[in-house]
């Protein structure tokens, strides 16, 4: 049986829905040659800063929020991108909006573009779905969560985008009143949304 070279081994690792990193191949006792050759061959791909990927992979109209994803695994994609994702609205985001701790190291990725939203406590950690998005595990909020984020952001969005996500969903019963309620109560929105929301079951 052939002896498994450094190649055969980048590859695998490359593979993974994870990527790998050149952390990955030192930890595993690989040359960093093994990579650098993959990738001129045009079998690894970079996707991120540090992060590669067995190339010619699928790719979708949510590829930025996979590689976004990958290269930020604490971070949870929200607001426009969110809306996007979940085909609430009209809202097409040029950047990929992502949430992280007040405390978490700001990343720096040549693509794509982020745009980062700091949240803490419950309203980071509520109404996270796990997603797959390209074989790669992806966090995004729900829509309830997101509605109510939008109203909480607002200023940085529009209300006008928060009303059309509003009643857009609201038609398309894709959130119940409680599951709004608290979200809206965990992001002290209660008083903000009311009177919409009244409006909007009238």
């Amino acid at each position: 049986m052939p002896a498994i070279t450094d190649r055969d081994r980048t590859l695998e690792l490359a593979r993974r829905a994870s990527g790998v990193t050149p952390r990955d191949l030192a930890q595993a006792g690989i040359h960093r040659q093994a990579l650098t050759r993959l990738v001129n061959e045009g079998k690894i791909e970079r996707v991120a800063r540090g992060l590669y990927h067995l190339a010619r992979q699928p790719i979708t109209e949510n590829h930025g929020l996979a590689v976004a994803a990958t290269a930020v695994p604490k971070g949870v994609i929200c607001l426009l991108s969110a809306l996007q994702y979940h085909g609430v609205g009209t809202h097409l985001p040029s950047e990929v909006w992502m949430t992280l701790d007040r405390r978490a190291w700001r990343p720096q990725l040549a693509w794509p573009p982020l745009r980062i939203v700091r949240f803490t406590g419950e309203a980071l950690m509520q109404g996270v779905e796990h997603h797959t998005i390209e074989g790669r595990a992806v966090k995004i909020y729900g829509v309830a969560k997101t509605i109510v984020d939008c109203f909480k952001y607002r200023n940085k969005i529009g209300l006008d985008v928060a009303l059309e996500a509003l009643r857009e969903a609201w038609r398309g019963r894709r959130f119940t009143m409680d599951e709004l309620d608290r979200y809206a109560a965990i992001c002290r929105m209660q008083r903000v949304m009311q009177p919409y929301l009244e409006v909007l079951t009238a």
